[in-house]
């Protein structure tokens, strides 16, 4: 587990979409319990779009299914049109249906992750840690804007065990045996023939 005790929430200001009252009531007592104290809730992308309009937002929680705009268009309207500095909010899509199709349209709306639920709230920590901790650079193309996609491949955060088989771990270490001088390099190159 990350190290909760460089990473302040208290002073951090938290938005809350989800159209259900109760996800959005629990949602808040989750953060609350992690330390955060300013939680603005919206139950609509519309009163999301206007807060973020008026108040500076460092980190969102966002549902991803809703009636008329959902979670996915919100993210879409916030990387490409709201203004700065609310554009670049580390954003966490939270949603019960993480079929293969609706993580890769999170990544691709400009989601930092995907958190399923019925919410764990150590793995929705861990998350908003990453997220603190996130050195991406931001992407703004014709196609895409958010944060860049391109960091499957650094491995996970120091100290943090894997999901998946295909997690590279974040201490890989020294190398084990001596390089390899560049006549060992080109004998394993080299075109051998084969009796057959």
């Amino acid at each position: 587990m990350l190290n909760s005790d460089k990473i302040d929430l208290n002073k951090i200001d938290v938005l809350i979409l989800d159209d259900n009252p109760h996800a959005l009531q629990l949602l808040c007592q989750v953060v609350s319990g992690f330390g955060c104290r300013n939680i603005s809730l919206c139950e609509t992308v519309d009163e999301a779009k206007e807060l973020l309009k008026r108040k500076r937002i460092d980190l969102i929680l966002s549902d991803g299914e809703m009636p008329g705009q959902n979670g996915y268009d919100f993210l879409q309207w916030l990387r490409r049109e709201a203004s700065e500095p609310n554009r670049f909010a580390p954003a966490i899509l939270v949603t019960g249906h993480t079929r293969v199709s609706n993580v890769h349209r999170a990544r691709d709306c400009g989601a930092h992750f995907v958190v399923s639920k019925p919410i764990q709230a150590d793995t929705l920590l861990q998350r908003i840690f990453w997220v603190a901790k996130d050195e991406r650079m931001f992407i703004d193309c014709p196609t895409y804007a958010g944060p860049d996609r391109r960091f499957k491949f650094d491995g996970l955060p120091a100290g943090e065990e894997g999901r998946r088989s295909t997690d590279l771990k974040s201490d890989i270490g020294d190398a084990m045996d001596p390089n390899l001088s560049q006549d060992e390099l080109d004998g394993m190159l080299k075109v051998r023939k084969v009796a057959i």
